[in-house]
């Protein structure tokens, strides 16, 4: 059986979702998860995918850690990095090219 997605679900459904695969779930950072209804899952262990045997735990966050993100502000889409400086713009400027021929 494969690890359901349950990142971005609120608790009670990732709770559901996990019964009808077979798995079981634990969330460190909440002890009263069963009790959890409206928290939405930032991240699980392991991830999406991933074949398991049936009873197999499942480990869900509902806080980001330090360094992580928004600390409980919710699941968002993650941000793009913008594109470097390439294309056009490094061809018409040379000036930096450290393998520039050098004429005399």
């Amino acid at each position: 059986m494969h690890v359901p997605r349950l990142v971005g679900l609120m608790a009670v459904d990732a709770r559901e979702a996990a019964a009808a695969r077979g798995v079981l779930l634990a969330a460190p950072d909440r002890p009263d998860f069963r009790h959890a209804v409206v928290d939405y899952v930032v991240r699980q262990y392991p991830p999406p995918g991933v074949e398991v045997p049936r009873g197999a735990v499942v480990t869900v966050w509902f806080d980001f850690s330090d360094g992580e993100g928004g600390g409980g502000a919710g699941v968002r889409e993650p941000r793009v990095p913008r594109p470097g400086g390439g294309g056009i713009r490094r061809e018409l400027d040379r000036s930096h090219d450290p393998f520039e021929a050098i004429v005399r």
